[in-house]
C-alpha cells in the first residue's frame, strides 16, 4: 500500500464533531469531512464542485496517530451584527453575507458561539486511496499538499500550520502499520504507546499485537453531504492504540 504521511502540528487545531445549538464541539481525531475540505483544498477545488468531493471523500481513506496529546481549550466568541460597520457593504462571513439566525437569536443583536479546540497537540496522518489510478492520485496529492492551491488551515480558518503539512510517502501493509512504522514528531509525549484511529469494518477481525492494539470499534457520522452541507452517513472506526517502532 501506498501512504503518504502528513504532519497535523499547529497552536490550535478544530477536529470538529457535529455543531449542537451554539456549541462547536470537537472530537480527538480529523473528521472525514475534514480531511476532504483540507486535501480539496490543496488540489484547489471550488466549494460548489460537490461531485468531485463527493469522490474524494469516496476514495479517502485515513488513520490518525496522537504524537501530542495537546489540551483542550474554549473560545468564547460574540460578534453584534447591529454595528454601523457591519452592515452588507462591509461585513464578510463564510457565504459573503450577513450572518442570520432563527428561532431565539435575531440577525441584529449579539451572537454568542462556543467553539472548542486542541491547543499545542500535534498528530501523524497516514492516508490512502482507494482506486489509486484514478486522479487525484496519491502523487496529485503530494504535490497539492506541498504546493497548495490555497493557504491551509486544519478545521477552522483560524488554525493555521506550525510547519510544512508533508511528512513523505512510505509503503506499509495497512494503515495501521503506517503508523507503527512512522517515525514521531520531535515534541511527541513520553511513549511507548500512542492513541490511534483507523478505519473498518463492522464485521472486521482488526488485529492486536505487540505494536497494535484495539480499544473499541464503533460507527461515527463525520461523511458529509457537500452538496446540502450537512454531515449524513456513517463509517466504523477503530479506536486503539499503537506503538511505534521508531
Amino acid at each position: 500500500m501506498d501512504v503518504l504521511l502528513l504532519r497535523f502540528d499547529a497552536p490550535l487545531m478544530s477536529f470538529g464533531a457535529p455543531i449542537i445549538d451554539n456549541q462547536g464541539e470537537i472530537q480527538p481525531y480529523p473528521a472525514l469531512s475534514m480531511m476532504t475540505g483540507l486535501l480539496g483544498n490543496a488540489l484547489g477545488f471550488d466549494h460548489s464542485e460537490f461531485d468531485r468531493l463527493e469522490r474524494l471523500q469516496e476514495r479517502l481513506r485515513y488513520a490518525s496517530r496522537q504524537d501530542r496529546r495537546g489540551r483542550q481549550i474554549e473560545d468564547y466568541q460574540t460578534v453584534d451584527l447591529s454595528k454601523p460597520y457591519m452592515d452588507d457593504d462591509r461585513a464578510w462571513t463564510t457565504y459573503g453575507k450577513i450572518e442570520s439566525r432563527s428561532g431565539g437569536s435575531a440577525s441584529d443583536g449579539t451572537h454568542i458561539r462556543h467553539r472548542d479546540y486542541w491547543a499545542d497537540a500535534v498528530h501523524t496522518v497516514a492516508v490512502t486511496l482507494n482506486a489509486p489510478s484514478e486522479s487525484p492520485t496519491l502523487g496529485e496529492l503530494t504535490d497539492a499538499v506541498r504546493h497548495p492551491a490555497r493557504p491551509l488551515f486544519l478545521g477552522r480558518k483560524p488554525c493555521l500550520p506550525a510547519d510544512s503539512l508533508l511528512a513523505g510517502r512510505m509503503q506499509a501493509g495497512t494503515l495501521p502499520e503506517a503508523l507503527v512504522q512512522a517515525p514521531l514528531h520531535a515534541r511527541a509525549d513520553d511513549g511507548p504507546s500512542y492513541s490511534a484511529w483507523w478505519p473498518t469494518r463492522p464485521d472486521a477481525d482488526d488485529p492486536s499485537g505487540t505494536h497494535l492494539d484495539v480499544d473499541l470499534r464503533e460507527p461515527v457520522t463525520d461523511r458529509r453531504d457537500w452538496q446540502n452541507q450537512i454531515h449524513a452517513g456513517e463509517r466504523w472506526i477503530v479506536s486503539g492504540t499503537v506503538q511505534p517502532k521508531t
